[in-house]
């Protein structure tokens, strides 16, 4: 389909208050859309069936689910905007500072009384618009993050959200699997080598042990690379990427449940860090750190990712969500500014609605 013609279907489902995905695989200038014919608010337990899912931070085996089978299904090669990226600022509250970081004392004073190695910790940032344009929002997200897996997704029920992630969660074909570790961050400037202090390499490697032991008894087969550093936009961070095969009996449910939260998003012991966030954080991350994708093939298929570098939009407010992993050797200073970098993913999108 024509791009210009496609956009102007999602402006019109989307001004009709009507569910739908519009999304593009890292790498890809295909444009994947979904535009469910009625608002019904779709819920799914076993991912298999085709279609695109939403599943929050604090799953429960059941996720928000826009079926192939009640929708418009378009694909159209996308047409890229240039952009000129710069930093944009927002003011900050004179107290968020101050929290954050009380925040991060009292994760680091639980983390040396051995409750966990380490524990995600997050926060979120309104930022009111000037202005909002489907479309606009939509050219910028798309074209400004081509290696990262970039969706928006509306239900009247949820709000929109939108994002440009750099975490694949798992991405399954039959029985065959990739997934990655990704943690540690710091800014990309200019092509200069990254330098990874031990804090970083020691996160990283805490994340890469926690999935294996979490696959091992699902697979058949692993292969581990090297770790590597990724750039995703203006940040860099730690990778090792995981291939393999699954055991005959395990389901894209099962290896999801079993994943997620991943420790670069939770931390690790996994149950004991999701608890500690829960019950300190101080707000509900929703769909942050959630995790999404389309599926395919009643489940033998699939692109699951971890929902990173989000926002939601809802009456003329943007809502960003950013985080990092703390552990003994964090800064609390560091981590905040860590979160400020990370800000920039997607004040850049909001940039001319400002």
């Amino acid at each position: 389909m024509d791009f210009k013609l496609l956009l102007e279907k999602i402006s019109n489902h989307y001004l009709k208050k009507l569910p739908f995905v519009v999304y593009s695989k890292p790498n890809s200038n295909a444009l994947s859309a979904l535009l469910q014919k009625d608002d019904f608010l779709h819920e799914i337990k076993e991912l298999n069936k085709a279609g695109f899912v939403l599943s929050p931070f604090n799953y429960h085996n059941s996720s928000f689910f826009i079926p192939e089978i009640e929708s418009e299904i378009y694909v159209s090669e996308f047409v890229k905007e240039p952009l000129i990226v710069e930093v944009t600022s927002v003011s900050n509250d004179e107290n968020e500072e101050g929290n954050y970081i009380k925040l991060l004392e009292s994760t680091i004073e639980a983390i040396k009384n051995d409750i966990a190695s380490k524990i995600v910790i997050s926060r979120s940032k309104n930022v009111k618009l000037q202005s909002f344009s489907i479309d606009k929002l939509l050219k910028r997200l798309f074209s400004a993050y081509p290696t990262a897996f970039r969706y928006i997704w509306f239900h009247p029920r949820t709000g929109l959200w939108c994002g440009a992630t750099p975490e694949t969660l798992v991405n399954l074909d039959d029985n065959m699997f990739t997934t990655m570790a990704l943690a540690g961050t710091q800014p990309y400037i200019n092509d200069e080598p990254a330098t990874w202090r031990p804090k970083e390499k020691d996160e990283q490697q805490q994340v890469t042990n926690m999935i294996l032991d979490k696959l091992k008894p699902a697979t058949s087969s692993l292969e581990i690379s090297k770790t590597y550093t990724h750039r995703a936009g203006s940040l860099l961070h730690l990778r090792t990427d995981i291939t393999g095969k699954l055991n005959n009996n395990t389901t894209l449910t099962a290896i999801a449940s079993a994943l997620h939260p991943t420790p670069a998003v939770g931390g690790n012991p996994k149950e004991i860090a999701q608890k500690f966030i829960l019950e300190n954080e101080g707000y509900n991350r929703e769909f942050y750190t959630g995790f999404f994708g389309p599926v395919f093939n009643n489940g033998t298929s699939a692109n699951l990712m971890v929902n990173l570098r989000c926002m939601k939009i809802e009456d003329a407010v943007a809502r960003i969500f950013v985080g990092g992993g703390i552990t003994l050797e964090s800064n609390p200073k560091e981590e905040w500014q860590e979160t400020q970098n990370k800000m920039q993913t997607m004040l850049q999108v909001l940039q001319p609605m400002l």
